[in-house]
């Protein structure tokens, strides 16, 4: 009888301690992480690789509600949406040197304006810095009622000889101009 209660006090700390030490893993995520790339051609490198979160409409408006106008935004969810640049770039108007930045945004009604910042590996907009800022520039925003996104999506379109980052959401979108091949670029 000894050896019994011995035993299956041995027997209960065992499995206390697995479960003590058992790895945890978080939930899944509603907001799943995604990944763009800007590419010359399939079989290239890429110029430009973004990372970000991809929410999606539960109920109701996103801009202007969910994600209000005229405050800084994550551009995306969960960890803020980081840009790398394998090259130097033209992104809007601004030269923007090879390296990895966070890009965040300001929506507008009209305009967003979009920010490069050199903080990186933050959560959100909370650790937003804008002495951190290494471009800032404003985009006019452009409807598409066609063809709404319940998902907030990061793509590249490629228009004659020009390339664009298009941020969309909803009927909202967004295009930023690149440019790898600006006369600008070849005198650095």
């Amino acid at each position: 009888m000894k050896n019994i209660a011995i035993s299956c006090a041995i027997l209960c700390a065992l499995v206390f301690q697995s479960k003590a030490f058992s790895q945890r893993f978080d939930q899944v995520d509603k907001a799943p992480v995604d990944i763009a790339y800007l590419r010359p051609n399939q079989k290239s490198k890429p110029l430009v690789k973004v990372v970000y979160g991809r929410p999606a409409i539960e109920k109701g408006k996103v801009f202007g509600s969910l994600v209000p106008y005229g405050e800084i935004w994550r551009t995306g969810a969960n960890e803020a949406t980081e840009i790398t640049f394998y090259k130097d770039m033209l992104f809007g108007n601004k030269l923007v040197k090879q390296g990895t930045y966070v890009m965040h945004t300001i929506p507008g009604k009209k305009e967003w304006t979009i920010i490069l910042n050199s903080n990186t590996d933050t959560w959100g907009a909370f650790f937003y810095n804008p002495e951190k800022d290494v471009a800032r520039f404003k985009v006019k925003t452009k409807k598409d009622m066609r063809d709404p996104l319940d998902v907030f999506s990061i793509a590249f379109k490629k228009d004659f000889k020009d390339s664009y980052m298009v941020l969309a959401w909803e009927e909202t979108r967004v295009d930023i101009p690149l440019d790898d091949t600006s006369p600008m670029l070849a005198k650095i």
